[in-house]
């Protein structure tokens, strides 16, 4: 919701975008997520 990582990656990989969340959202209980948030924050393009 903040950069429209997760809505980007759901529509890239034709998955629901409450599934994507909420996998950030275990992988940010891990440490992984918001690493790989931020970088996929610079690294995706804006729609």
């Amino acid at each position: 919701m903040i950069a429209g990582v997760c809505a980007g990656l759901a529509d890239r990989f034709g998955v629901s975008t409450t599934l994507v969340r909420i996998l950030f959202v275990i992988f940010g209980l891990t440490g992984a997520g918001e690493l790989a948030y931020v970088v996929l924050w610079i690294l995706v393009p804006k729609a």
